[in-house]
């Protein structure tokens, strides 16, 4: 089975329910033909004009960060389902980064969400979009237990078993 021109898309953050989100769509992926994004935003705005010599070290530190861990997502990834992701890594407020990508890529037809493990509630992405939105054309948002294991994640993104009646 194929979709083509289907995207799922996964926020990459430093979260604890991000590696619930990515194992969730990634094994969603491998049984619907669809592809997997990750986007990365990077928040490199400084305003400390005479410090822009720092700034500038610190935001290229920062875009290398990101860098090395879209790369490390990518591998671990593909080693565990055979997905390669495809990676974008954005600089800005992640708001306009995520409305301006689903502007310019129709095919992401699905944003996956891991929702917070802590008693803070379901997380600041979550909560963010739930209260205010993306903006833009509609795409659905999916939001899954961030304290699923690789495992449970696995398990619920496979199609169900059904038996036949005898």
């Amino acid at each position: 089975m194929t979709a083509r021109g289907f995207k799922f898309l996964v926020i990459a953050d430093d979260s604890a329910e991000f590696a619930a989100a990515l194992a969730y769509a990634a094994h969603r992926v491998t049984h619907t033909g669809a592809a997997l994004l990750i986007l990365r935003v990077v928040d490199t705005v400084t305003d400390h004009a005479h410090w822009v010599s720092v700034g500038e070290e610190m935001r290229a530190e920062a875009l290398e960060a990101a860098e090395a861990q879209a790369e490390r997502l990518a591998a671990e990834t593909w080693a565990e389902t055979g997905v390669q992701p495809e990676i974008v890594i954005r600089e800005g407020e992640l708001r306009a980064e995520l409305r301006r990508l689903l502007d310019e890529d129709m095919d992401i037809r699905i944003i996956v969400l891991g929702a917070g493990v802590g008693r803070d509630g379901p997380g600041p992405l979550v909560s963010s979009l739930a209260k205010q939105g993306i903006g833009g054309r509609p795409v659905p948002v999916l939001v899954v237990p961030g304290s699923l294991s690789r495992e449970e994640a696995r398990a619920l993104a496979l199609p169900a078993q059904t038996t036949p009646d005898v």
